[in-house]
């Protein structure tokens, strides 16, 4: 019996064969997830996004890099032309924390894939969001995706409570599918486009009641009585300045991520500075609206 010619069959294997040439493709790729999280959100989002790549493929290997704590930041590191880098940052007063540049410029890329991810507490993430895709493109990445994601603020319980929540976490996994197509696609991709202003704007600052600006950088947490010297604020303090010996010491700077008043089991670490508390109300209040992430692949 002759066997039947079916038309277009050339194609099909054609389209078979691209299609198994982009699985080889993605089964050599290393995702790497980077995050400084201090409250946990930064993290939360960027997990979701490598654990939706990584269920596309079992093979696929996926690996975590958490600097938030300083001795994770002590050295560099170098990526290579088959890896894939997420980079997820929180935003501070509308930028890439500047205690995070030194570091960030130490992280490389050789053509590297990347994709820039930060993470606001629901009043704006003004420049931040160009400022990482360009550290990471000015050193070796190439950002073909970007995306910014609200977390609950720092210095509040309220706004944008409990968030990254499980709308944001469905955005991230559609952000997931759509740069796992970027990684699979044939050819070469674009740098993303993103929202911002180039030059960046200067750091965001608040303003008392004469509109006149208000610096809180050097505002410190305080510890009451009831602190039952766990330790867990000294373990978890990003810039290592919470004295171990005498947690209601502080041996350096304070970056106000909240990190030791969120997570002390005992509500033990507190602000109470005038300036820093009306600009929290401030933001609690003028900032209530629900905001939603916003996606650039």
């Amino acid at each position: 019996m002759e066997g039947k010619t079916v038309k277009g069959g050339h194609g099909v294997l054609q389209q078979i064969a691209s299609f198994w040439e982009k699985e080889e493709i993605l089964l050599k790729k290393r995702i790497n997830l980077m995050y400084f999280s201090a409250t946990g959100t930064t993290k939360k989002v960027v997990s979701k996004i490598g654990k939706c790549i990584a269920e596309k493929d079992g093979e696929m290997d996926l690996r975590e890099i958490d600097f938030t704590l300083p001795k994770a930041r002590e050295d560099g590191i170098v990526f290579s032309e088959d890896d894939v880098v997420i980079v997820g940052v929180p935003v501070y007063a509308g930028r890439v924390p500047n205690v995070l540049l030194k570091y960030l410029n130490t992280v490389k890329g050789n053509d590297t894939l990347a994709a820039a991810v930060v993470v606001y507490g629901n009043r704006n993430y003004d420049d931040a969001l160009i400022e990482l895709r360009d550290i990471l493109n000015s050193n070796g990445f190439k950002v073909i995706a970007a995306a910014a994601f609200i977390g609950e603020h720092a210095f509040s319980y309220t706004l944008a409570k409990g968030r990254p929540d499980e709308r944001d976490m469905e955005l991230a996994s559609i952000f997931a599918d759509k740069l796992y197509e970027k990684i699979a696609s044939e050819g070469d991709v674009e740098t993303v486009k993103v929202k911002g202003n180039i030059p960046y704007r200067k750091y965001y600052m608040p303003k008392d009641e004469n509109g006149n600006l208000q610096d809180i950088r050097k505002v410190k947490p305080k510890t009451k009585d009831s602190c039952t010297d766990c330790k867990l604020c000294a373990n978890v303090c990003p810039m290592g300045s919470i004295d171990y010996d005498d947690v209601s010491i502080l041996n350096g700077i304070c970056i106000k991520c909240n990190a030791c008043v969120k997570r002390c089991p005992v509500q033990a670490k507190y602000f109470d500075d005038i300036a820093y508390l009306r600009h929290k109300r401030e933001l609690e209040i003028e900032f209530e609206n629900r905001r939603e992430p916003e996606l650039f692949v």
